[in-house]
């Protein structure tokens, strides 16, 4: 599709063109996947709005149809057909007034090119099967990664993989009350918030989701996303920077989810608007790294009880910059830090940056949970995950419970079990702990190296042995050397 754009448009405008069309194919899969199931059942109505709201799916009139936009694709006023398509979808359905894109009608965007990307969608995106893989996430983070923005932010801002929201969600377990994510991309901390709340058996209307940002593509997807699964929200009226234009001041969230684009370092504006903002009360941010810009924000925007659980790059756990060690050590003498996990690399499709889950809470004896002050659990998991093709990596449902049930164990939560340090993976230090490694909260120092189980083989003899087999070894490769050497000396090469 990016191919068929190519000379018609810069990189930057692809993602545009096609996420549009992406989110109406998959309100019709969802559609058109109900209506062959009504269209079986007779006492059903598939021409019938209230069947399909009730299933929260989207009504999607005759125009709207995907069948219908695919049978016109090849005629010139397609783009004028797709616009009164996004017209009437908003028309029919409240949830998504002012969210689908209505420009595909002008004049620059080649209308041949159109079709031939419209007849490439022969893949579904919104049916069960692709809800179920996460179809319409991965393709948005496939333009994230590949095209990078007008502005030049490639790495910036990305999708977060499911692994790593699952691992977020699973840890801190966010059944009811607010849940706020700064930075919400395209939504899928509130979606894979909204699967761990139906898997418990818990009800939806228990949360309530609060968010915001910056990018108008990205907030307008995850409007889509959220409406598409029936979730109420509040991501404000519109797109807007977080650090700047705060939509949710007075909130006061009971869980934060939230994967900050990491190491920003134009975030601060030249006017310093920003120099004396109330959220810096552990200590001004350096201008250079948004960072501990997004910490601050975070813990200022915590209830009484509220828990926050964010992904950061590594950097940020012994980063010597000398407004951040303020900063981290106020947030430890403050006894908010709660826990610190290290994850394996590779597992983000856009950034090898290697990064770790920092967990933030306001209260270390919150109810159902132990007395937990001048604790902090310390997590090493980097060689948990298995690679999935050559040069990615996903956490399994197990290296996922693993780290959760040791988090929820040494909180003392109900039916979590007993907690154990277990060398190489996990140690429930101590502030004075932490004060004696200057504040750094790298895992790897509290945790220690894994223990290996001995062989058997006494020392002695296993040096020996291991001593002849390198001699032998050697001997072999020096034979090699000479044999290659007589061969080529037998077509002309002397040494």
């Amino acid at each position: 599709m990016a191919d068929k754009l190519r000379n018609n448009m810069d990189a930057a405008e692809y993602k545009h063109v096609v996420l549009g069309l992406l989110f109406l194919k998959y309100i019709s899969d969802a559609f058109e996947e109900k209506y062959e199931e009504l269209k079986q059942d007779e006492w059903s109505d598939p021409e019938d709005p209230d069947e399909y709201i009730a299933h929260n799916i989207f009504w999607v009139p005759q125009e709207a149809r995907w069948s219908r936009i695919k049978e016109n694709a090849k005629k010139p006023e397609i783009g004028q057909l797709i616009d009164n398509a996004m017209l009437a979808l908003e028309k029919e359905n409240d949830s998504l007034k002012g969210v689908l894109p209505k420009n595909y009608a002008r004049p620059e965007l080649d209308k041949t090119k159109l079709g031939e990307i419209i007849d490439l969608f022969s893949f579904k995106v919104g049916d069960k099967e692709g809800q179920a893989k996460d179809i319409l996430g991965r393709v948005y983070e496939y333009f994230l990664n590949n095209f990078a923005s007008a502005e030049g932010k490639k790495g910036g801002q990305f999708y977060t993989p499911r692994s790593v929201v699952k691992l977020l969600v699973e840890m801190i377990q966010p059944y009811k009350g607010r849940v706020y994510d700064p930075c919400c991309g395209s939504g899928g901390m509130f979606v894979q918030s909204l699967e761990f709340i139906k898997s418990h058996q818990g009800k939806i209307r228990d949360l309530s989701v609060y968010g915001q940002e910056s990018n108008p593509t990205t907030w307008r997807l995850c409007k889509m996303n959220l409406a598409i699964r029936g979730i109420d929200n509040n991501l404000g009226e519109r797109a807007a920077d977080t650090f700047f234009h705060d939509l949710h001041k007075a909130l006061r969230a009971d869980y934060i989810l939230a994967n900050p684009p990491f190491n920003v370092s134009d975030y601060w504006d030249e006017d310093g608007t920003l120099a004396d903002d109330v959220r810096w009360r552990y200590g001004e941010p350096p201008k250079g790294n948004a960072n501990y810009a997004w910490i601050q924000h975070m813990v200022s925007k915590l209830a009484p009880s509220g828990t926050a659980a964010f992904v950061l790059a590594n950097g940020s756990m012994s980063t010597n910059q000398s407004q951040e060690v303020k900063i981290r050590k106020a947030l430890i003498e403050a006894d908010l830090v709660e826990a610190i996990v290290t994850l394996p690399g590779q597992l983000f499709y856009s950034t090898q940056i290697p990064v770790c889950v920092w967990v933030i809470t306001k209260n270390k004896a919150a109810k159902g949970q132990r007395d937990r002050k001048g604790e902090i659990l310390f997590i090493d998991a980097r060689k948990l995950g298995q690679m999935v093709d050559r040069v990615h990596r996903e956490l399994s449902d197990e290296d996922i419970q693993k780290i959760a049930q040791t988090f929820q164990a040494w909180r003392g939560q109900k039916d979590a079990g007993e907690y154990e340090d277990i060398q190489g993976f996990c140690k429930a230090a101590t502030l004075e702990e932490v004060r004696e490694h200057e504040y750094i909260l790298t895992p790897g120092r509290y945790v220690g190296i894994e223990e290996v189980e001995e062989d058997g083989e006494p020392f002695a003899e296993k040096m020996t042995r291991l001593t002849a087999e390198l001699k032998e070894q050697f001997a072999k490769s020096r034979e090699l050397e000479e044999e290659i050497k007589k061969n080529l000396r037998g077509i002309g090469y002397e040494f």
